[in-house]
């Protein structure tokens, strides 16, 4: 099946990588845009894994206020220059990433960062739970419902509210690749009146 533009120029906006690699995963795949897409999103993967380790001195913080005034967020996000981090893709990530925050709640940026005895806590009260259960699957009973508790309060496993069939970890990935530079959540808060 021939590639033709129009299939090549929606999988790029779909996905932001370049043209070239946008035809050759349609190549590989016969033209099936979503397979094509998950290919690209796997080398996206790979790219922000190599990006991984680079400084992130420069970035911007960004904020949300709920219509109703009861709710607002502030967001940093760090990349390694001061000109992707007036880029538009980082300015509509700071926005996604305020409107998540605000509507899901979360904890913590990422696993690391939920405090040692929140942790533990969670993991006897799993473990309380589940006492009536043989002994030998309580353990994995327990990581089951870490899991899940990680899915919901670390924003970084969080699914994301646009797209349910992507995590906040995802959209991260994908701005790394689109933009070449490493990217980073580095800190929120959420204020909602009334706690």
């Amino acid at each position: 099946m021939p590639i033709d533009a129009e299939s090549i120029k929606a999988l790029r906006e779909r996905t932001g990588a370049g043209v070239l690699d946008c035809k050759n995963a349609l190549d590989k795949t016969g033209g099936d845009f979503d397979k094509a897409a998950e290919i690209l999103r796997k080398k996206g993967y790979h790219v922000a894994e190599k990006k991984g380790t680079r400084a992130t001195n420069e970035g911007r913080v960004g904020s949300y206020i709920h219509f109703n005034g009861k709710i607002g967020v502030l967001v940093e996000v760090n990349c390694e220059t001061d000109f992707v981090a007036r880029n538009e893709l980082v300015e509509q990530l700071l926005k996604d990433l305020s409107m998540q925050i605000a509507a899901t709640s979360p904890m913590a940026v990422s696993k690391e960062n939920i405090p040692a005895a929140v942790l533990e806590a969670k993991k006897e009260e799993f473990k309380r739970a589940a006492v009536d259960k043989p002994a030998q699957i309580v353990d994995k009973i327990v990581q089951g419902k870490l899991e899940a508790f990680y899915k919901e309060k670390c924003l970084l496993e969080q699914q994301f509210i646009k797209d349910e069939n992507q995590t906040i970890r995802d959209i991260v990935t994908a701005s790394i690749a689109k933009l070449g530079e490493n990217i980073r959540i580095n800190r929120f808060a959420r204020f909602e009146v009334g706690q």
